[in-house]
């Protein structure tokens, strides 16, 4: 990787290899597990300019033309976005609303029920479909200045375009920052909601680093990003218990005149003063990573040595950097539970794990749940009542690994 792909600056600090990877959404069918999969080098640099952390190699273009990921799978995902649309519709004062990779459409929806006009764009016509059900309407197409223009000459500029947990798909952003300032009206507001690195890099969440999401933001790339098109950073939102810890940029023309929120200098302060700029940080959170990887490893050996199955919860592509690079297989993983239907019966990437409904759990009856969807541990615990009622356990990793009854 030569150049930061947000803010130019030259050769990004290589701080982490994590070796090859298939990637994390490749999940692999019954009658595919004799095949060699395709395995791609999976390597994170960092920009010691703007704070970018970025993994270099992109996967085949066409990836996401068939997808697996749904947001409406987590019940936090549906409160988060039912009050970011209130957000939404305020802004868009009853302009047009787009919602770059609408996914299942479960953000409209929430607009659409305020009221908003609306419209998705993202690439997976079987994602698209489960949209048409809810009744949003999808354009499906990647994003980029020509599917850009043809939505503007058809339907108008939008008032505020949206993406949540895509914008770090975006290997090409300039190409992507281009087609948005194409749609977007002179006084609209383009909304960004993404993990933030500053929460990945000072806790070592490293497993959020996969081929699919090839960038983790900053605050300070975000800003250096706007101003090369004439846009800039007019607020951010820090979001708690998202992903990890994630932030909502607001991005508005410069000639707009919005008003520069306070959180924009607030959120660039602690970024510095974490050393998101310093090499030594990276690090020092690498040793922290992989010491996190040593002390699951031993916890595992530990269970197993007494006899205890353990499962995995959540086969997502972040669980699958977590099990690859740290040498978790299925010789340590009885399955993995996920409550997205177009996952089961098929099997994980990289480890080979057979993928289950959540139902398995009281099927097969585990000793132990390996968390892989640590960020929603809240909602899982919660749910997982009668896992817990008979002795059940949870390896949640992530910031420290602990076990917890």
């Amino acid at each position: 990787m030569d150049t930061c792909r947000a803010c130019g600056a030259k050769d990004p600090y290589l701080f982490l290899s994590y070796g090859e990877h298939s990637p994390g959404q490749m999940l692999i069918r019954p009658e595919d597990m004799d095949k060699a999969q395709p395995a791609f080098p999976l390597n994170a640099h960092a920009c010691l300019e703007c704070g970018l952390i970025a993994v270099a190699d992109q996967i085949p273009d066409g990836f996401f033309s068939h997808y697996l990921y749904v947001p409406s799978g987590a019940a936090t995902m549906h409160s988060h976005f039912d009050s970011f649309a209130d957000v939404i519709a305020e802004r868009a004062d009853g302009g047009l609303v787009v919602d770059i990779g609408s996914n299942d459409g479960l953000l409209l929806a929430a607009c659409n029920a305020r009221g908003c006009k609306t419209l998705g764009f993202d690439p997976a016509e079987n994602i698209a479909e489960i949209a048409a059900e809810r009744g949003v309407e999808t354009h499906i197409a990647y994003f980029h200045p020509q599917s850009a223009t043809e939505v503007r000459d058809a339907r108008g500029k939008a008032k505020v375009i949206t993406t949540t947990n895509t914008f770090n798909h975006i290997g090409d952003l300039d190409n992507f920052m281009e087609a948005v300032c194409i749609l977007l009206e002179d006084d609209g507001t383009f909304i960004i909601e993404v993990p933030w690195a500053k929460e990945m890099l000072e806790k070592a969440e490293f497993d959020n680093m996969y081929h699919e999401h090839v960038s983790e933001f900053s605050v300070l790339s975000m800003v250096k990003l706007a101003e090369k098109f004439d846009l800039e950073v007019s607020d951010v939102t820090y979001l708690d218990g998202i992903h990890g810890g994630s932030f909502r940029t607001f991005m508005t023309r410069k000639s707009a005149g919005f008003p520069i929120g306070p959180n924009v200098a607030a959120m660039l302060a602690d970024e510095k003063a974490v050393g998101m700029l310093d090499q030594a940080t990276y690090d020092r959170r690498t040793q922290q990573f992989d010491e996190i990887g040593r002390e699951l490893r031993e916890m595992i050996d530990a269970l197993k040595a007494e006899g205890k199955t353990i499962a995995g919860y959540g086969a997502s592509a972040r669980g699958s950097t977590t099990i690859t690079y740290y040498g978790i297989g299925a010789d340590d993983l009885a399955f993995l539970a996920d409550k997205n239907p177009l996952k089961h019966g098929l099997y994980s990437p990289n480890t080979r794990i057979p993928i289950k409904p959540v139902e398995a759990i009281e099927e097969e009856k585990p000793d132990v749940l390996f968390m892989l969807a640590w960020n929603f541990f809240d909602e899982i615990y919660a749910q997982q009542e009668a896992f817990r009622e008979r002795g059940g356990q949870f390896i949640v990793p992530y910031p420290k690994p602990r076990l917890v009854s």
